[in-house]
């Protein structure tokens, strides 16, 4: 199945004698067609700055990198034997060049090249060769692959609510950035203005809109439920309760908690999470991604989530002789039990499970890192 191709470069002999700089040699080339288009395979390693143009039905190359001569200036033309269109597509490695040239029409060539003989420098390429019949079985695969991909698409309803959908995902992810972006903003302000004395205020000057994020952050466990985002439900509901739980029970159940310096590292280690965390999921609605925002997205959650867990384990320790001092939330039972649980034996329950629980963030997130950071699996043609 051999194919002939160009007219020969002129002078190859006279240049393959130049020194490197001084002239121009003529690379390897492959060639393989399709029905509707040509594949060239220029055998020139880091190749610089190549000039590749069709002009009068005849493809123009010229390029600096190392062939077979070394490293030097490589060129060839080829007038091929029939009409092209002159927009080559080029895609250059490290080893070769491949050049894509679309076919004016759709059919089968009996040759590359206008003239007959075939040039010294152009082989089949053999690793992508096919001839005539093996080349349509394949534009037919392809073809009935393309017609079963638009009846499966076909034959899946399509949702009518799907724009109202995002729309509300949008909203509630915009929502929460700029509540957890405001708790952040105020506590840093603060920071620098007041020094460490700002540690003990926290939780007057931020509760009311944590309060509020907290509260509307209850509404990722109901998208999950009704398959509004598709995510696992033990994670959410972990980190939701769990924070939740320190929020409204330990540090909004007894005054003497609320002044503690532990809070503002809570706080801050909250905000700062969720203000990578809502932006991605926001820019995610819209099918828009920054590839800068996704890294830290899947990267802060290393070094921070242990911190949130130490702070909040630290909040329930200062917590429990608070409790057991206050007996708030302490549960009487009734006879013939006859006798008082105290609050501070749940906190100590809980101070257990907030190390176990996060095994399970841990995973999920570890997993999700992989997915969208890990390398890419690409086909070897």
């Amino acid at each position: 199945a051999a194919a002939a191709a160009a007219r020969p470069p002129v002078g190859p002999a006279r240049d393959a004698k130049m020194p490197s700089g001084c002239g121009s040699l003529t690379p390897q080339v492959h060639w393989a067609q399709r029905h509707r288009e040509l594949y060239l395979r220029v055998e020139l390693s880091d190749a610089q700055d190549p000039e590749i143009t069709i002009a009068d039905n005849v493809l123009h190359f010229k390029a600096q990198g190392h062939g077979a001569k070394g490293d030097n200036v490589y060129e060839f033309q080829i007038e091929f034997l029939e009409p092209v269109k002159p927009q080559p597509v080029c895609r250059v490695t490290q080893r070769q060049l491949n050049i894509t040239v679309k076919k004016q029409e759709s059919h089968w060539w009996e040759r590359l090249t206008k003239q007959e003989k075939r040039p010294l420098f152009l082989t089949p390429d053999f690793d992508r060769w096919l001839d005539e019949s093996d080349a349509e079985m394949e534009l037919k695969a392809k073809e009935e692959e393309r017609i079963n991909k638009i009846n499966i698409e076909n034959r899946i309803p399509k949702d009518p609510f799907r724009h109202l959908k995002r729309g509300y995902l949008f909203m509630y992810n915009l929502v929460q950035f700029l509540g957890f972006s405001w708790i952040f903003v105020n506590m840093t302000v603060r920071l620098f203005m007041l020094g460490k004395d700002s540690f003990f205020d926290t939780f007057h000057a931020t509760s009311d809109m944590m309060y509020l994020c907290q509260m509307l952050a209850v509404m990722e466990i109901v998208n999950t439920l009704i398959g509004l985002v598709r995510t696992p439900l033990v994670p959410i509901l972990l980190q939701v309760f769990g924070r939740n739980f320190v929020l409204f029970i330990v540090l909004g159940g007894v005054e003497e908690m609320q002044s503690k310096a532990v809070v503002f590292f809570v706080f801050y280690i909250w905000s700062l999470v969720e203000i990578f965390r809502y932006p991605f999921y926001m820019l995610s609605c819209i099918d828009i991604e920054w590839k800068v925002l996704t890294w830290i997205r899947y990267s802060i959650w290393i070094p921070l989530y242990p911190l949130g867990i130490l702070a909040e384990a630290v909040t329930v320790i200062q917590a429990i002789p608070v409790f057991s001092k206050t007996g708030r939330f302490s549960l009487a039972l009734p006879s013939p039990l006859s006798f008082t649980l105290p609050f501070s034996v749940v906190l100590q329950l809980y101070l257990v499970a907030l190390f176990l629980g996060p095994f399970v963030n841990f995973r999920h997130l570890y997993k999700q890192r992989k997915r969208h950071l890990g390398p890419k699996k690409r086909k070897v043609h």
